[in-house]
C-alpha cells in the first residue's frame, strides 16, 4: 500500500465562524488550532499547511476557569536593562481582548515558519462584527474528524 502525500493542489480551503462569547479561552484555542492546522482533514500532513480560515468573533467575552483573572501573566522584554514587563490576563482583556485569544492559539500551533504562515489565516474580532462577511463563512461544529 502506498503512502498518501498531500500537494498544495489537493488543499481547498474553507472558512469558519467561531462565537467565543462565554467560552473557556483554552478548549476554544484548542479547537481552532486544531483547525486551523488541518488535523481534522485526512489529508493532514505535518510539514505542510493543510488547515482552514478561522473567523473568532466577541473575543472580548470569552471566560476563563479558576484564578487565571488575576494569576496569569503575560510577559514581553524591551531589550534594555530592567526592560520586562508584566500583564495580568485581566488587563489585557480589558486593552486588547484580540491578543489574548491569538497569543492562546499562536501556543498551540507549530513553532518557525509553518506555524507563522498557519496564523495568518486566523481573524480575531472583539466584537460580533467582522469584515469576511463575502467568504461564505460556515459555524464551526464541535467535533470535527477525529477525536
Amino acid at each position: 500500500m502506498k503512502t498518501y502525500v498531500a500537494r498544495p493542489k489537493d488543499v481547498t480551503r474553507r472558512w469558519f465562524l467561531v462565537d467565543a462569547e462565554g467560552q473557556v479561552l483554552g478548549r476554544l484555542a484548542v479547537r481552532v488550532a486544531h483547525v486551523l492546522r488541518g488535523k481534522h482533514r485526512p489529508i493532514f500532513t505535518t510539514y505542510m499547511d493543510t488547515g482552514d480560515h478561522v473567523v473568532v468573533i466577541n473575543a472580548a467575552k470569552i471566560s476563563v476557569t479558576g484564578n487565571k483573572l488575576r494569576a496569569k501573566t503575560y510577559q514581553r522584554y524591551s531589550g534594555y536593562p530592567s526592560g520586562r514587563k508584566l500583564t495580568t490576563l485581566r488587563a489585557l482583556l480589558e486593552r486588547r481582548p484580540t491578543e489574548a485569544v491569538r497569543h492562546a492559539i499562536a501556543g498551540m500551533l507549530p513553532k518557525g515558519p509553518l506555524g507563522r504562515d498557519t496564523l495568518k489565516k486566523l481573524r480575531v474580532y472583539a466584537g460580533p462584527t467582522h469584515r469576511q462577511a463575502s467568504q461564505k463563512l460556515e459555524p464551526l461544529p464541535d467535533r470535527m474528524g477525529r477525536g
